[in-house]
């Protein structure tokens, strides 16, 4: 019969493995599953809602001509009517910010020799309004150029680092409300705030797309938008805090 020999670990060798698992165990470790004596352990969700104070109109300019300079002078046009757009509803063209320009050569593709037919000048711009009331004229005017597309409009809070604080100053009076009937129901006075921890996050809201409108509504008998006489769309923000008191 064959005979097992007993496994032998030396002390040197089990102090080695006590090294590496203590760590593990350590970082692995939750703080729910080791409760910290004389505290509570609460978390709490927040909120700050407020009506938008800045409408934000994007769109793109795009000339395509048979050659390059024609392209760059028919967008250069393009631009002065939005900026003359701009003046006359009373706000600084310098407001307009370019997020993108681009120059790109257009081809034939169904040609087998890939024929070069033309140049396409394109730029995105975005505009930031305050006065509510210029969103009508400035969105119908650029509307009625033929050489824009891609228009959009979405409301937002122009402050919204604010509006993230106030949503975590609610978070933290619900879990010190909360902390508060814990302690009172168990007897103790609540303490001090000894750690605390947050996440905020602003909800995602629609942003609806306007396309240039057809020539044939461009009448003073032209049909109202469909969003017309409509408020925008409230801005939340929402926070969660974890937060643990001490308990006297």
């Amino acid at each position: 019969m064959k005979r097992i020999q007993p496994l032998l670990i030396s002390a040197s060798l089990l102090a080695s493995f006590v090294i590496v698992l203590i760590p593990l165990t350590l970082t692995a470790q939750d703080r729910t599953s080791a409760p910290t004596p004389n505290t509570v352990w609460v978390g709490a969700d927040g909120k700050f809602e407020a009506e938008p104070d800045t409408a934000v109109v994007q769109f793109n300019i795009s000339a395509q001509e048979d050659n390059l300079q024609a392209a760059s002078a028919r967008a250069s046009k393009a631009a002065e009517q939005v900026r003359q757009l701009l003046r006359s509803n009373g706000l600084d063209p310098k407001q307009a910010q370019v997020g993108m320009f681009s120059v790109q050569p257009v081809y034939d593709y169904k040609n087998p020799k890939r024929k070069l037919v033309g140049y396409r000048v394109e730029t995105s711009i975005t505009i930031k309004v305050k006065d509510f009331s210029k969103i009508g004229p400035i969105t119908q005017g650029l509307a009625d150029m033929d050489i824009t597309a891609n228009q959009s409009l979405n409301y937002i809070l122009d402050d919204m680092d604010a509006a993230k604080i106030k949503a975590v100053e609610d978070a933290l009076h619900r879990a010190h409300e909360e902390a508060g009937a814990v302690a009172r129901s168990s007897s103790r006075t609540l303490g001090e705030l000894s750690y605390a921890s947050v996440d905020t996050y602003e909800q995602p809201r629609p942003r609806p797309m306007m396309m240039a409108a057809p020539m044939a509504m461009k009448s003073a008998d032209a049909v109202p938008a469909p969003t017309e006489d409509f408020g925008a769309q409230k801005v939340t923000v929402t926070a969660h805090v974890n937060a643990m008191y001490n308990l006297k």
